[in-house]
């Protein structure tokens, strides 16, 4: 994962109780969330395989799309069945989040898309993982960098309500100041800090399971 230039992140703290994003899926919360295209994939016909609890051909179907969309190098279509296989529920589900992520943020795919990666860590880890907090503030973070028009104001707030929801569960932060102490306190106002944090997070979820040669992809980057 690049490092990006240095900016300093200030989220607002925005925790509504009654919102329905405590708790709910990234994709429940934001319609725009059904309009993720994969030209090939036939996504909708998979997510109802994990509907209908056929999870195993949905991640033979996940895992077959990844290896077409990697050659292919169409890096949203592999992100695509990166989040497929995760939601099948198999043993190697977990890596396969881990690369969603490492894709999702080196390459600039669909911010909507990295958010709802990056959602998934805050869903699978314990409420005082500093993980979550990790992922948040860069799904915010992406959002800032790629998102535009009323998309960015959609996933800025929802963004700013997950990173509140994060921080509430995380140590009980309640009012923008306790938030802003959280916030610092974790030092997650430099992309020079979180951004390799995000890498760690991603080592344990992939451990060796890597499906792809990093480093050359890396070497094909404009800056690597």
């Amino acid at each position: 994962m690049p490092t990006a230039a240095k900016t300093s992140l200030n989220p607002a703290y925005c925790w509504r109780p009654n919102s329905r994003n405590s708790g709910a899926r990234c994709w429940s919360c934001l319609p725009i969330m059904t309009r993720l295209r994969v030209p090939t994939c036939c996504c909708r016909s998979v997510r109802t395989l994990i509907r209908l609890e056929n999870k195993q051909d949905a991640w033979e179907t996940g895992r077959e799309a990844f290896d077409i969309y990697i050659d292919r190098e169409a890096w949203e279509g592999a992100v695509q069945a990166c989040d497929i296989m995760f939601l099948s529920d198999q043993p190697e589900s977990l890596a396969a989040l881990g690369q969603g992520i490492w894709l999702a943020v080196t390459f600039p795919v669909d911010p909507e898309l990295t958010v709802a990666m990056l959602q998934h860590v805050v869903d699978e880890t314990p409420p005082d993982s500093d993980g979550a907090a990790v992922a948040a503030t860069v799904a915010h973070y992406i959002v800032d960098l790629r998102a535009e028009g009323r998309v960015r104001e959609d996933l800025m707030f929802y963004t700013n309500q997950l990173l509140a929801t994060v921080a509430r569960r995380h140590s009980e932060v309640k009012d923008q100041g306790a938030f802003s102490q959280w916030f610092k306190k974790l030092e997650l106002e430099d992309p020079a800090k979180f951004l390799p944090r995000l890498r760690n997070v991603v080592d344990v979820l992939v451990q060796d399971e890597w499906w792809i040669d990093r480093d050359a992809i890396r070497a094909k980057l404009p800056v690597n």
